[in-house]
């Protein structure tokens, strides 16, 4: 059976730093601001051939109700509730405070195994610090250092030793008896008639479902955190009236109408002149991560606020990067004139992303649920036409009456010729177009192009690539022979 460990202390004791250690990525963002973590993290961490889940949580640190670090704390509480065993980091060079005495006590009135870690354990000047920790109760400290990856044996050890207490076994499939650590029965290689594999039929294995990865953007407050949390059914990311709640890209698995779908709730972003500080230009740098991660990316807009220039930048920056995208309004039960609003939205889109003409535009609720219905399917659609694939001869057939229509045009006296082309790749639909001067055709061409593509194959808001090659010319072989 697998097990979930859960990363508690309070803020800036390298939780994220250990959580990055163990995972083996460095998904969490680090930094040496306190409380730049503020909803939980799950991953996948492994020391050795031990491998668990394993959770990054907030601070621990006190606030009135319905504050911002009660909120932080209750997120806490609910990662304690999901794990196996409490991971409580505390800073050895700074040695224990009062806060790590009181929930070291917050911890002791709970039904969890605790495990005690001294982080920072770089040298030997802090081995009186690691002493010092024994008045929290929680048993032996250990010593490491998530930074340079020191002490992991140790924390290693201890893992099993609090599942052994649990009477639990961390090697899934493996016999419940433990020795020293390990279980007795370690398989030594193939016995005699044993071949040391097992046959599977190819027929009879079912394919894995990879999950839909989906990013949700916009700027600051415009609901992304409540979007996620209304999709899944509980409060799974922290909200508030508070901008900029959310700092780094969390990814949360779900599942719509039997398809595994992994959200990503992101920074918002804000115009690149406003955003000076450290912290934030290490938010936004996450988000545009989760963007190329995603396969459709959704840009929430507030409804009430409109479309904005930086939205629009946005939404190119999902276009270059080549993701599928969806427009979503948020906060539609607050808009008065809402054909005017749906209205401007349209002439703003047609204005500035020609590129992205009939992008899917779908509007809701996200606080009331009104309309979030209509989300996912709007997903599923761009997702299709995002993977969608021309056969070969299709493509040429509507490439020659297209070019019959409305050819290319002359360039310094001299034709364009464009020969004949073909979709070399989806994800999204990329062609190739073989013509005697590619570096010449006009980019207003290219755009017709596209856009008669668009329309004749149902391509709506689908960021298509179109990509130009010399092509050899078929008498330049009998030019040669002449000479």
């Amino acid at each position: 059976m697998g097990f979930t460990v859960a990363i508690v202390g309070r803020p800036n004791v390298g939780k994220s730093t250990l959580f990055n250690r163990l995972v083996g990525k460095k998904i969490a963002i680090v930094d040496d601001t306190p409380g730049v973590t503020r909803d939980r993290r799950r991953g996948e961490g492994r020391i050795a051939d031990l491998e668990f889940d394993i959770i990054d949580t907030a601070g621990l640190e006190e606030g009135e109700a319905g504050s911002l670090p009660d909120r932080m704390r209750r997120q806490t509480e609910i990662a304690l509730q999901e794990a196996d065993i409490a991971l409580m980091l505390y800073d050895a060079r700074a040695g224990v405070t009062s806060m790590d005495e009181h929930f070291a006590l917050w911890l002791r009135r709970g039904n969890k195994p605790v495990i005690l870690a001294a982080n920072k354990c770089e040298g030997n000047a802090v081995i009186d610090n690691i002493y010092e920790a024994y008045a929290l109760g929680l048993g032996e400290p250990i010593g490491l250092s998530a930074e340079h990856g020191e002490g992991l044996g140790e924390l290693y050890a201890a893992i099993v030793a609090a599942l052994k207490g649990q009477g639990v076994n961390p090697y899934e499939g493996e016999d419940d008896e433990f020795a020293d650590g390990r279980p007795k029965n370690v398989d030594t290689g193939p016995t005699e008639g044993d071949m040391g594999y097992e046959f599977v039929d190819p027929e009879d294995a079912e394919e894995e479902i990879r999950p839909l990865r989906l990013a949700i953007v916009g700027r600051p407050n415009a609901g992304k955190s409540t979007l996620i949390n209304a999709l899944v059914g509980e409060e799974r990311l922290i909200t508030g009236p508070e901008a900029g709640l959310t700092r780094d890209s969390i990814a949360v698995d779900w599942e719509w109408d039997g398809l595994p779908v992994k959200l990503f709730d992101t920074a918002g972003l804000r115009r690149r002149a406003r955003v000076t500080e450290k912290l934030e230009k290490l938010s936004v740098a996450d988000t545009m991560r989760a963007v190329q991660f995603a396969e459709v990316v959704v840009l929430l807009l507030d409804a009430e606020i409109g479309i904005e220039k930086q939205d629009l930048k946005i939404a190119e920056r999902v276009a270059d990067e080549g993701r599928a995208l969806v427009i979503a309004l948020n906060k539609w039960d607050a808009v008065d004139d809402r054909l005017e609003t749906q209205r401007q939205l349209k002439d703003a889109l047609t204005r500035s992303l020609p590129q992205l003409k009939g992008v899917k535009i779908v509007n809701f609720s996200a606080l009331t649920e009104a309309g979030i219905h209509k989300l996912m399917p709007a997903v599923a659609e761009a997702y299709e036409i995002w993977n969608a694939r021309i056969p070969t001869s299709a493509f040429n057939q509507w490439l020659t009456d297209t070019l019959e229509k409305h050819p290319a045009p002359s360039v310094a006296g001299r034709r364009i010729k464009i020969r004949y082309g073909a979709q070399i790749k989806t994800r999204p639909p990329t062609f190739l177009l073989f013509c005697n001067r590619p570096d010449d055709l006009p980019d207003s061409y290219k755009r017709y192009l596209e856009n008669e593509l668009r329309r004749d194959f149902n391509l709506p808001g689908a960021p298509i690539r179109m990509l130009l090659k010399k092509g050899k010319n078929p008498y330049e072989s009998r030019r040669k022979k002449k000479r």
